[in-house]
């Protein structure tokens, strides 16, 4: 089942249980697919677009997170994160920290990256090896901490 399959059939579910947060979750998702399919860019789309997109959309989601919690507004970080939460269940799993730092050891090791010098080097590698696997904040902090 296709994300737009499977994302209709959750709104259908959601529209029944009456959950909103799911609801809402669901239909923005709906709307970022319907905003693809009529942008005119005459392509499909393709699990690698369903994926950048919904990472998007997770991203958006953490940075809001992260303000309203640095304006001490926590009812509407916890709103977002149980919206993220929700959307998580969409993208494929993410690695943890030692998941990342082990492939993160292994590419410097076969580019031969060993000091600041080489972040330039490692980092598009890390990022293009790791692309939907890994929240690209963190992947920055492990591969600067190799590195330091």
């Amino acid at each position: 089942m296709n994300l737009k399959d499977r994302i209709n059939q959750d709104l259908k579910d959601a529209m029944k249980s009456g959950d909103k947060t799911r609801l809402a979750v669901v239909r923005s998702i709906r709307a970022l697919i319907l905003e693809f399919e009529k942008s005119g860019a005459a392509k499909e789309l393709t699990p690698e677009e369903e994926i950048k997109m919904l990472s998007t959309a997770a991203k958006k989601r953490k940075d809001s997170i992260e303000q309203f919690r640095n304006a001490n507004r926590n009812d509407l970080a916890d709103s977002e994160e149980a919206e993220l939460k929700i959307l998580m269940d969409y993208l494929p799993k993410q690695m943890d920290e030692s998941e990342i730092r082990n492939e993160v050891k292994r590419l410097a090791a076969e580019i031969g990256a060993k000091s600041k010098e080489d972040f330039p080097k490692l980092m598009p590698v890390v990022m293009k090896e790791l692309k939907s696997k890994a929240d690209g904040k963190l992947v920055k902090i492990i591969v600067d901490n190799f590195l330091g």
